[in-house]
């Protein structure tokens, strides 16, 4: 099993309606990625979807993936160019749950927004995850 060092709270950059299927297209088409982006994603409905196995490396943060989990609320972009926080509240309890039970799984990891990794230059997830969860 991986040394989980990184609990990563992501958004998917997309509309809040975003299709989890357009998301993986995305990441297999334009990307041109083997595998996904996150283990798990939550749509604004509050449903939390695995993608992949926790023993598995996904591309969530580059040069961070090999001791990283990561999930992801789909929204975090509203129009053409504003990227803001749109977690719906069905997403924050979901992202709580999934938080919560990671935590538990791998007590020593830090929970990290993507933002907080040195050299990122992007705002995702659009709020400060590493202040917000903290108290887990």
């Amino acid at each position: 099993m991986r040394e989980i060092k990184n609990i990563v709270v992501h958004c998917s950059g997309t509309p809040s309606n975003t299709t989890i299927e357009s998301i993986k297209n995305y990441w297999k088409v334009v990307k041109e990625w083997d595998t996904v982006g996150y283990h798990a994603i939550i749509d604004a409905d509050g449903l939390i979807t695995p993608l992949l196995a926790h023993d598995q490396v996904s591309n969530g943060v580059r040069g961070h993936n090999a001791n990283s989990v990561h999930v992801c609320y789909i929204g975090g972009k509203v129009g053409k160019d504003e990227t803001i926080d749109t977690r719906t509240e069905s997403q924050k309890k979901s992202l709580e749950i999934v938080l919560k039970h990671w935590k538990i799984k791998y007590p020593t990891a830090q929970i990290l927004g993507h933002r907080d990794f040195a050299g990122v230059t992007k705002t995702c997830p659009n709020f400060d995850a590493k202040n917000e969860y903290s108290y887990l």
